[in-house]
């Protein structure tokens, strides 16, 4: 469920239209729903009632890292999970307690690690041995113990896309899964390194919980082979990846399914279980809104050319994603076109052949489902400005990210003295 919906023939964000946040801030613009988050971050909190009160939520930065909607979910008593210090600055900016943020990711510089260390970030999850080894070293030089956690590969197949896929062996991410009893054996006895369980995550946008529950019991096997072999296992990190509906009629797993098996598989764990959910928080939790430019006469459908682009929203030209396209205000005449932006690639293409609502030149349209991997994502391909955010909350809206003018990125450059003239 999502708060954006037509009241009086006009699309509205909560209590206010869209035409509203169009006049003021112009397009493209991404528009949040605060609603929508707090009810998501709640939905998804309390389905994870049924495994035991050891639960840690830490949002996915990477899926919207905006510092309001962080404040928002900081309030919800989210922390965070980050893959840089950048995003650990958002987090601690947008007031996460530090002891709440978890380092993951596969290419933590030792810079970045020293910089947690010394933040006192909650928990790292080691991506490879050498990693550990440096951690502890760096923890130790500071007289300090590093909370950590090994991630494994699991080798399971999501069943999503390649692209998002993260638990197969060809993947880059964690250590492979009959290589971790000694590994943790190695890493356990260094001082500066409290080594106290396991992670795990094994792709994004899944639609069936089959993937995880396997991934979950291997996972479980190695938390008894870890005890057996004398280890204090006491957190486990679940990871995240749960899916959103984009197209209208996709039914996936709800928090309450996952909840449930996620209670299912960790029966006698007694572990802190973690999580890390991105999407299933931010996705329907914000619209891309743009204005038709034009409407192109084709050899086979007409194209809609709007003025958003491949580089305010990324996910259609990188994953032939699927947003849908409605009209801001809906006459109830349909057509079906290509929907294309204005940057000069054949890629920038959001939809081919598809029914719509019927729009015109001077429209307004919005991409729904774009509240994850949107505006983080965005670039300036083509000297494009960078794209604003706007928050709605109830009947009040406000920008939370600025429009980056060409302008500004251009006095951001330097022409070198031997090129001045």
């Amino acid at each position: 469920m999502d708060h954006f919906h037509e009241q009086g023939g006009i699309l509205h964000a909560e209590n206010v239209p869209l035409t509203a946040i169009a006049e003021e801030v112009g397009t493209p613009v991404y528009v949040y729903s605060a609603a929508t988050f707090r009810r998501h971050a709640r939905v998804f909190r309390e389905a994870l009632a049924a495994a035991g009160p050891r639960v840690h939520i830490a949002y996915a930065i990477k899926a919207n890292p905006n510092i309001a909607v962080l404040r928002l979910l900081a309030d919800e008593g989210y922390g965070a999970d980050v893959v840089s210090a950048g995003e650990m600055a958002r987090a601690l900016a947008a007031g996460i307690p530090a002891a709440h943020i978890v380092f993951s990711g596969v290419g933590k510089t030792r810079d970045e690690l020293g910089r947690a260390l010394d933040a006192g970030i909650g928990q790292f999850n080691l991506e490879l041995e050498e990693e550990g080894v440096v951690l502890a070293a760096l923890a130790a030089e500071r007289g300090i113990v590093a909370p950590a956690v090994l991630r494994v590969n699991p080798d399971v197949d999501a069943g999503t896309h390649a692209k998002i896929s993260t638990g197969r062996k060809e993947n880059k991410f964690g250590v492979p899964i009959d290589q971790a009893p000694g590994m943790f054996d190695r890493l356990a006895g260094l001082e500066g390194l409290d080594l106290r369980g396991v992670a795990i995550h094994i792709g994004s946008q899944l639609a069936d919980l089959a993937p995880l529950e396997a991934a979950y019991a291997r996972v479980g096997e190695l938390v008894g082979e870890l005890r057996g072999a004398g280890h204090a296992i006491t957190h486990v990190d679940l990871g995240g990846g749960l899916g959103v509906p984009y197209r209208p009629d996709d039914v996936l797993p709800s928090p309450a399914d996952y909840g449930a098996m996620v209670a299912r598989a960790t029966a006698g764990w007694d572990v802190t279980l973690m999580f890390e959910p991105g999407r299933v928080i931010a996705g329907n939790a914000g619209v891309l809104l743009t204005s038709v430019i034009w409407v192109k006469p084709g050899v086979t459908h007409p194209y809609v050319i709007v003025d958003a682009a491949m580089n305010d929203l990324a996910r259609p030209a990188l994953y032939d994603a699927f947003h849908d396209f409605v009209a801001v205000k809906p006459s109830g005449a349909r057509m079906t076109a290509n929907i294309a932006g204005p940057v000069c690639e054949s890629g920038d293409t959001f939809a081919m052949g598809r029914t719509i609502d019927a729009v015109a030149s001077g429209d307004l349209a919005v991409f729904r489902t774009a509240g994850a991997y949107g505006a983080t994502m965005a670039s300036t391909y083509n000297s494009r400005a960078l794209v604003p955010e706007v928050l709605v909350d109830g009947d009040r809206f406000a920008v939370v990210a600025d429009r980056v003018s060409a302008e500004t990125l251009i006095a951001a450059e330097r022409v070198p003295e031997w090129l001045k003239r």
